[in-house]
């Protein structure tokens, strides 16, 4: 008991000095590498702790004392009396893309590692509970180069000469979550939560020119320029979970979600240089850019037993309803098609997973204890291109392995996989990138509570 005391007391010391250091890493490094983050918000994080993740994201239904349940702060409200229930997490991504044009088939890949979420629970009273979050939202990194194809009936080429074009992202937006959940009678809660998005992303772009004088000599100049987005913004979450059926073999919760989106009003600051002698600004400005949030419904359903765990979720977001602006990219699509237009659009996405525990009351064997996991996600990406939408999906493995060797023990390592891809129904009939991630996360749940051992809340009897 000492050895698992100190280790919590260690864990728990060091994710706390660690604590600044994930929310500067969140907004400032490279968490992810997609050409589809060149335009919005960037590329959103599945959603839920480890151990939800590993489960395909799903988990709005999910009611524990052994989980912290990220999605729904209806469920902060089945903390129990005199405990502390504390997670985090790191993940690690390695990112492929591949591209075919003209026959020729182009790849690059990415690798990133870094904190994923930080969270904690615990009781206010009897059946009302408090949660805190510290995850990534959406991600944005793109590195990507395009040389203008030389043709005789080409102004550019006639004017100017070969010009190379440059296009760099990067940046995070962070969401802090603080919930309160309450049983308002038996097995029906509610829940509320306040959401602050915080963040910056930088995009830029270079063309360079050669010009090619009679001479014999080439002259090279380039134009640069910068969007910096920042922000910050506070938006709101409702959820509310019901058991409708529960025993000592079955349990059975319906939930759901509604968060109210809004505007973010992002800060942006633009600016254009010459790269000449005295790099010269052609032109600067600050304005606030309109982008809104969307509103999102999630309704899902969760099934336990003694040893199984079933979740399932479908999500709703009306990415179209407050964001009509409309881009146009340089993706070539073929002899007769120069560029696409992105717009923004609806979202519907399907989550599904299963948790399998052969026999969490074994005191032989330890191994029997553990949580095998496995998940499935399907859905399309809030942008479309000339209209068509992008499918995605991802699968899921993961591992819950408990801490100590006591029946029932809710301290955990949890270990989870995932495989997605996006793009695939696009990629060859108009030349888009396939995107394919592969990640690997592993979260930390640490409890402290009377039926643990650990008495953090009660006052010593004797000095």
């Amino acid at each position: 008991m000492c050895v698992k005391k100190n280790l919590i007391k260690w864990v728990v010391a060091v994710a706390v000095m660690l604590l600044p250091l994930a929310a500067d890493a969140q907004t400032s490094s490279i968490n992810a590498f997609s050409p589809y983050t060149m335009y919005g918000i960037g590329e959103l994080n599945t959603p839920g702790s480890v151990a939800m993740r590993s489960m395909g994201g799903a988990g709005v239904a999910v009611r524990s004392i052994n989980t912290i349940n990220l999605l729904n702060p209806a469920a902060n409200s089945v903390a129990p009396q005199k405990s502390f229930l504390f997670d985090f997490g790191v993940e690690g991504q390695n990112y492929y893309n591949s591209q075919t044009v003209e026959q020729k088939t182009k790849k690059g890949t990415y690798n990133t590692f870094n904190f994923r979420d930080i969270a904690f629970r615990m009781p206010l009273a009897k059946k009302l509970g408090v949660g805190f979050s510290l995850t990534p939202y959406s991600s944005v990194g793109y590195r990507i180069k395009y040389d203008n194809p030389y043709s005789v009936d080409d102004p550019v080429w006639g004017n100017i000469g070969r010009i190379q074009y440059d296009y760099h992202g990067e940046g995070d937006v962070t969401e802090v979550k603080v919930g309160i959940g309450y049983e308002v009678f038996k097995n029906f809660s509610i829940g509320l939560a306040a959401q602050y998005f915080w963040g910056s992303i930088d995009r830029s772009y270079t063309a360079k020119a050669t010009a090619f004088i009679p001479n014999g000599t080439n002259s090279v100049f380039s134009i640069t320029g910068l969007d910096k987005y920042q922000i910050s913004s506070i938006k709101g979450q409702v959820g509310v979970q019901w058991t409708a059926l529960m025993n000592d073999k079955h349990f059975l919760t319906f939930g759901g979600t509604f968060d109210f989106g809004g505007d973010v009003k992002p800060e942006r600051k633009s600016t254009v240089k010459v790269n000449n002698i005295q790099q010269t600004e052609v032109r600067g400005e600050d304005r606030y850019l309109k982008l809104v949030m969307p509103r999102q419904l999630t309704l899902g359903v969760n099934y336990q037993t003694l040893k199984w765990n079933f979740a399932f979720d479908y999500t709703f977001q009306n990415w179209g309803g407050g964001n009509s602006v409309k881009v146009q990219t340089g993706s070539t699509g073929g002899a007769d098609k120069s560029f696409y237009e992105v717009a923004y659009t609806n979202t519907s996405a399907v989550r599904m997973g299963v948790e399998f525990t052969p026999s969490r009351m074994d005191v032989r064997k330890f191994w029997k204890r553990w949580s095998y996991r496995a998940g499935l996600h399907y859905g399309n990406h809030y942008q479309t291109y000339d209209g068509r939408k992008l499918d995605e999906y991802s699968v899921s493995l993961g591992l819950g392995i408990p801490m100590t060797r006591r029946i029932m023990s809710v301290s955990a390592i949890d270990v989870g996989v995932e495989y997605g891809t996006r793009g695939f129904n696009l990629a060859k009939s108009m030349g888009l990138i396939r995107q394919q991630y592969f990640k690997i996360s592993i979260g930390f749940t640490l409890f402290a509570g009377g039926g643990d051992g650990e008495h953090w809340f009660l006052r010593p009897k004797y000095d």
